[in-house]
């Protein structure tokens, strides 16, 4: 007995795009507080990565990313304590009903990327190693 499917196109709620101009707007307003206007000495060299918005705008993921060297805990820990000082930038310069809660993350995306770029340079290394090894080994058979 076949199944009937009972959603019908066009009836589900669309999705919005409301959280994503909002994450943009709230992206673009902490990178210019971070960067301009932050005094937290942890705070220097922290950038926002990403910023997601809970479909109701009362939460912001909020990733950032940090410069090598960086203490992540130290920073994180930073980031939380400034998010008073970012919620209330963000409730005067942004037309919201209620200011979101800030989630903080740190963005590993960035450490991962240098990983890979070790390990492709190890793999090119370890061929080109290869390639001489088996060059020389032809050539002393040639002979």
């Amino acid at each position: 007995m076949d199944k009937f499917d009972f959603t019908l196109p066009g009836l589900g709620r669309p999705k919005s795009s409301r959280p994503e101009r909002v994450a943009e707007a709230v992206f673009q307003e902490l990178s210019i507080l971070l960067r301009q206007k932050a005094r937290d000495a942890r705070l220097r060299g922290l950038s926002i990565s990403k910023v997601q918005m809970s479909p109701d705008l009362k939460q912001a993921k909020i990733w950032f990313a940090a410069e090598t060297g960086t203490d992540l805990g130290q920073a994180l820990k930073a980031m939380r304590r400034a998010s008073g000082f970012f919620r209330s930038h963000l409730a005067r310069t942004l037309n919201l009903r209620c200011t979101p809660e800030l989630l903080f993350f740190h963005d590993r995306q960035n450490e991962k990327l240098e990983r890979l770029e070790q390990l492709f340079t190890q793999i090119n290394k370890e061929r080109a190693a290869e390639d001489k090894n088996s060059e020389e080994n032809e050539s002393a058979s040639g002979d």
